[in-house]
């Protein structure tokens, strides 16, 4: 014979209470742990930045040294001008990003489908107080899935001073050697644009030979991983072209060179 407490209704009484004493102890958590994420997540930003624009952060620390050396500034990538309407410090680059505009398939070299109108850039400077560094956010379609970057340049807007890829899903061993070290040391003092201002980066098939009168273009593509090394190439193409921070870059070069900036 069954007890009162067998039946279906108490039952159901107990899963249900236990529902939501489990959704409001999963809601309240996710709600205070917000900030703290929020922070990390800022926090790992300004260690990408400040790792791809070879700054050492281990003295001062990741935020004390990106306040220090790092002006952040938004830009409209449609006219390359300064968007100085939004906060830098608010704004929230993922969420336009994924509210952005379609772009149009023939201009999508880099496989994103939709770009926010406007994005930051970081302007880093040197002990002295000069900025010497511009470090861009860039993305594109690898074999998997999007690959995250950054790409510091040299105040010419024209020289590579180093990458740093934060977030990807390439295979390990293959096109996961993006972040491999030796494969990064080969972009440094490579040139994005040629004499004539135009995109002339490339990642070729293999070793770039010594004798290649256009090796300061070239870059060794990735064992195995021809795919990505092309989504790694129309990643720049995309993001230093017309369509990405190439407006931006025409605008403010002449100014870094001469220091107004």
């Amino acid at each position: 014979m069954s007890s009162n407490n067998d039946s279906i209704s108490k039952t159901l009484i107990v899963v249900i209470s236990l529902c939501l004493v489990c959704a409001i102890i999963v809601s309240s958590a996710a709600v205070a742990l917000k900030p703290i994420q929020k922070e990390n997540e800022a926090k790992d930003l300004q260690r990408n930045v400040l790792s791809a624009a070879g700054v050492n952060f281990a003295a001062e620390g990741v935020q004390a040294t990106f306040e220090k050396r790092v002006e952040a500034r938004l830009v409209n990538l449609d006219d390359g001008t300064f968007a100085t309407e939004v906060d830098p410090t608010t704004f929230d680059y993922e969420k336009a990003k994924r509210n952005g505009d379609s772009i149009e398939k023939k201009n999508d070299v880099a496989g994103i489908k939709r770009r926010a109108d406007i994005a930051p850039v970081y302007f880093v400077k040197s002990e002295s107080g000069k900025v010497d560094t511009v470090v861009f956010p860039v993305y594109g379609k690898g074999l998997w899935d999007l690959m995250l970057g950054f790409v510091a340049l040299e105040k010419d807007l024209r020289t590579i001073k180093s990458i740093k890829y934060y977030w990807h899903k390439e295979t390990p061993g293959l096109g996961g050697e993006i972040e491999n070290p030796s494969w990064v040391a080969l972009w440094e003092d490579k040139k994005l644009f040629n004499d004539q201002g135009e995109f002339a980066l490339e990642i070729v098939k293999g070793s770039v030979s010594k004798n290649d009168p256009n090796a300061q273009y070239k870059i060794d593509g990735l064992s195995g991983a021809t795919l990505t090394s092309n989504g790694v190439e129309q990643s720049f193409e995309f993001w230093m072209g017309d369509h990405g921070y190439g407006p931006f870059i025409n605008n403010v070069r002449k100014d870094l060179k001469s220091g107004a900036l």
